[in-house]
């Protein structure tokens, strides 16, 4: 998912692309066949045996609210763990910025060690987005730290943890070699360590999924409802083909249904581009990079 602007109501309500709608409309029309299939037992039972397979309506009505409701709250479950990746994901902005703003002010002056921090710190969202997506560092890395850093990424056993410890030795250095001051390498050292926090937060929410008892139980109570909904239905409708309308309304109880059910699972991973409505990381990696490089020629401009 990129960054989007909203596009207006009924260019929403008719879009594809980004809609949960293509991943749940076979699970619709599969439910709709059960349901015409019921149809058809009922017809070739009912007429020979001139009995009424039929449920009453009521109990569904209760049992569709509570349905709803836990649907709603997986619903919000999902949504928490992807709103908390969003603001974590704000925290290693933030990091990164104040981090390369305070050594940059305050560090030393020497251009070389200014770059390396400042690229190595921009590889960092980088490296943190292809380790929670499993991923090796790409072309966006290479061109920040040269073959020999990608290579040294790529063979590292936790990515983001191995530019932390460059970051941290080009700290010491400042501190050992160029005579940084000691309250401000702690002050920038805070910084840097904060961004190991935030994508260890991220990592939690990756490695720790929602219980998939709930999502068991949710899907049989699903399952069970739209399977015998059509029993409910059956006999409810007007006219001698009114009941063939119950494959219908069938797909339209379980369009929402299984749609709400869905999104639940979408959300619960909210760094997978394979997933819908991900965070934008590559779009965030890329905005850290450009604002920590535009810093960085602010600052080499003031200094010639």
């Amino acid at each position: 998912m990129s960054l989007q602007i909203r596009e207006g109501f009924w260019r929403e309500a008719i879009a594809l692309q980004g809609s949960i709608t293509p991943r749940v409309m076979p699970l619709v029309l599969a439910f709709g066949l059960t349901a015409g299939a019921t149809c058809v037992v009922s017809w070739l039972i009912e007429k020979p045996l001139q009995v009424r397979l039929a449920l009453a309506v009521a109990p569904f009505e209760f049992v569709g609210a509570v349905l709803g409701l836990l649907l709603v709250l997986r619903t919000n479950a999902g949504y928490d763990r992807w709103w908390e990746a969003r603001k974590l994901w704000g925290g290693i902005v933030n990091q990164s910025r104040n981090l390369v703003i305070s050594a940059l002010a305050y560090g030393p002056t020497d251009s070389q060690w200014q770059e390396s921090l400042v690229r190595w710190t921009a590889a960092f969202p980088h490296v943190a987005r292809h380790s929670l997506r499993g991923e090796k560092p790409s072309s966006e890395v290479s061109s920040l730290l040269g073959p020999s850093g990608l290579s040294q990424i790529a063979t590292a056993d936790h990515m983001p943890s191995f530019v932390a410890l460059k970051l941290a030795g080009l700290l010491r250095d400042a501190c050992d070699k160029l005579e940084m001051d000691k309250f401000v390498f702690v002050q920038i050292d805070r910084e840097r360590a904060l961004l190991i926090d935030h994508i260890g937060a991220c990592e939690r929410i990756l490695k720790t999924p929602l219980p998939r008892l709930y999502s068991i139980k949710i899907r049989r109570f699903i399952v069970l409802f739209l399977l015998t909904l059509p029993l409910a239905l059956i006999h409810r409708l007007d006219g001698n083909w009114g009941d063939w309308f119950v494959p219908f309304i069938t797909m339209l109880v379980a369009y929402p249904l299984l749609s709400l059910d869905q999104i639940g699972v979408e959300l619960e991973n909210p760094f997978s581009p394979k997933n819908l409505s991900h965070l934008p990381l590559n779009e965030i990696s890329a905005t850290i990079e450009r604002n920590l490089l535009g810093v960085l020629k602010v600052k080499q401009a003031d200094g010639s």
